[in-house]
């Protein structure tokens, strides 16, 4: 099964854990194929990559591009290789616990899934070391996301993903057309629901970063918001034309 697994890592500035972290997925899924592409503008985690001879494939795009844009790019790298059947995005920071990728990925498989998305909201789930503002701002998203969208899950913001091979076909070609930053998790949910493809939720453990600096401020929260706005116009329209 580990063949057919891409794993794509989004980076800036993950110099203090990209190895640990690469070595924790070998660990757990020792056969994947992990796409590490990084907007740093130095290259220190290049350097490290080099250094400690670890087994990925490396794209660095020079500057502070997005998160979401660069899922979208490692997709889109990786896409033509013809065993990949299953894709992976996390963040590098740890939030995303390497140790749930099995059990993700097998109940990926046996539901027959094209969208997984490991949830902070289910009754399981947890989330640590938060502050109460983060805590209350992602809360906040997620409530206007399922208003305004109305699709069935808990949460809209998590990038610890597993797509179908289908799922990314359609990704690459209709998304990346309303920002580049967290709201593609969104974009991406809604085109996934709109073809009509199967969606669900496992829980998760989600670990606020130890190291490294986050990349989510005032301007990306604002952007988001906006984003979500013309999803939703968007989302609104498309209903109207297959209804």
């Amino acid at each position: 099964m580990s063949n057919s697994i891409a794993i794509i890592i989004p980076t800036y500035n993950e110099d203090e854990n990209i190895e640990k972290l690469i070595k924790s997925i070998k660990h757990y899924v020792s056969n994947s194929l992990i796409i590490i592409v990084d907007d740093s503008v130095n290259n220190k985690v290049e350097k490290i990559i080099n250094d400690k001879k670890l087994d990925v494939n490396y794209f660095n795009r020079g500057r502070k591009s997005g998160r979401g844009s660069a899922v979208l790019f490692g997709l889109k790298k990786i896409i033509a290789k013809n065993q990949i059947d299953t894709f992976v995005e996390m963040d590098a920071d740890f939030s995303h616990d390497p140790a749930e990728l099995n059990r993700n990925i097998n109940f990926f498989h046996e539901n027959t899934l094209d969208l997984l998305i490991g949830s902070r909201y289910l009754k399981k789930s947890k989330i640590i070391n938060w502050s109460p503002g983060r805590r209350l701002f992602s809360l906040l998203a997620n409530f206007l996301a399922r208003r305004l969208l109305h699709i069935p899950i808990t949460d809209f913001t998590n990038g610890y993903r597993i797509y179908s091979r289908r799922a990314v076909e359609k990704i690459i070609l209709n998304c990346g057309k309303i920002g580049d930053g967290f709201i593609i998790l969104s974009e991406i949910l809604v085109e996934i629901y709109l073809n009509n493809f199967k969606i669900d939720e496992i829980e998760s453990i989600f670990l606020n970063r130890k190291r490294g600096e986050s990349s989510v401020n005032l301007n990306l929260i604002i952007e988001s918001f906006i984003g979500l706005i013309k999803i939703y116009f968007r989302k609104k329209k498309r209903d109207k034309i297959t209804n």
